[in-house]
């Protein structure tokens, strides 16, 4: 046992030396945005107050609370460090949220903003950025955040439940814990409605509204539609979403606007739909899909299997 407790002893040094040499790193690289940025601008008056919110966000009072932190750390005093940690964290959230509007401005302001353009280059030019761009800074809280995760773990699993530390250890990284999931959520909704407009670009004309709250995106694909009347197979490209599945063909290749585009054919809600292997169990070559909608049955077939494999498990998903 004691053996034992000296080993998670001496991980939890390790681990506890390196939050706090990480956190003076990442103190120093939020202090080049707030000084070299942030309160510049706001003296300078180059950017206009609603438009300098828009692009830093809540930074300098999440500078602000790894100041703390780094302060409590550097005393040794964890616990009273992550209580405070907790007590700042939804600023991690709301940043995540603000990061796509914040990209959009700067790039519009980089665009239009002569004087903050000569400025952003200054700035960056000084031997403190060592090349780093303010691009490539503004993301840092949430790399910061997944860490504080791993760090806080890390600490957890060393520390033993009878020390005075544990229960705020445990809080701690319930807190980071939530956030990060918060954060993921922003995140995945992002690259969700990021798929919807690509693929309501890849559609020829309106006619089909791809965007709508609460649709996501699942896969996309070519497969062979097989017809009732022994005609030959069709080569359609297939999107599926969590409410709907697209069936398009490629427009003319020599088209002058719409070369890269798809037609929209037909438009299948999963509502009422179910959906059945007929071959494809085995280690066949490929396989064959059967959807069955109130008015209409559709073969679906391919020559890889595990591509039919693929197909039966995100339309039975979808469906479900």
């Amino acid at each position: 046992v004691e053996e034992q407790r000296a080993r998670w002893g001496r991980k939890r040094s390790r681990t506890a030396k390196e939050l706090l040499e990480t956190e003076h790193q990442y103190l120093g690289q939020l202090d080049l945005v707030v000084t070299f940025f942030v309160k510049i601008l706001k003296a300078k008056g180059t950017l206009k107050p609603a438009v300098l919110e828009t692009i830093f966000g809540p930074l300098e009072s999440i500078y602000e609370a790894s100041q703390v932190f780094s302060l409590h750390l550097e005393r040794g005093n964890l616990g009273i460090g992550l209580e405070n940690l907790c007590q700042k964290l939804e600023l991690y959230g709301h940043y995540s949220e603000n990061l796509e509007q914040a990209d959009k401005t700067l790039k519009e302001q980089l665009k239009k903003n002569k004087s903050f353009r000569r400025f952003k280059k200054l700035q960056e030019s000084r031997p403190h950025f060592q090349g780093r761009k303010l691009e490539d800074l503004l993301p840092l809280p949430l790399k910061r955040l997944h860490q504080y995760k791993h760090f806080l773990r890390d600490l957890l699993e060393n520390t033993s439940p009878d020390n005075t530390e544990y229960q705020k250890l445990a809080k701690a990284v319930n807190c980071v814990s939530e956030v990060s999931r918060w954060v993921q959520d922003v995140i995945r909704n992002r690259e969700n409605s990021l798929q919807l407009l690509r693929i309501q670009k890849l559609l020829k004309g309106q006619k089909t509204k791809v965007l709508a709250p609460g649709r996501w995106y699942i896969r996309e694909g070519w497969l062979l539609v097989v017809p009732s009347k022994g005609e030959e197979l069709k080569h359609r490209m297939f999107f599926l979403f969590s409410d709907i599945l697209i069936v398009t063909r490629p427009c003319h290749p020599l088209h002058l606007l719409n070369s890269n585009k798809f037609t929209c054919q037909a438009v299948y809600p999963l509502q009422e739909c179910t959906v059945d292997k007929v071959f494809g169990h085995t280690q066949s070559q490929g396989g064959l899909l059967s959807l069955s909608f109130p008015h209409k049955t559709l073969l679906l077939m391919s020559t890889d299997q595990q591509d039919i494999n693929d197909w039966y498990q995100s339309l039975k998903a979808a469906i479900r």
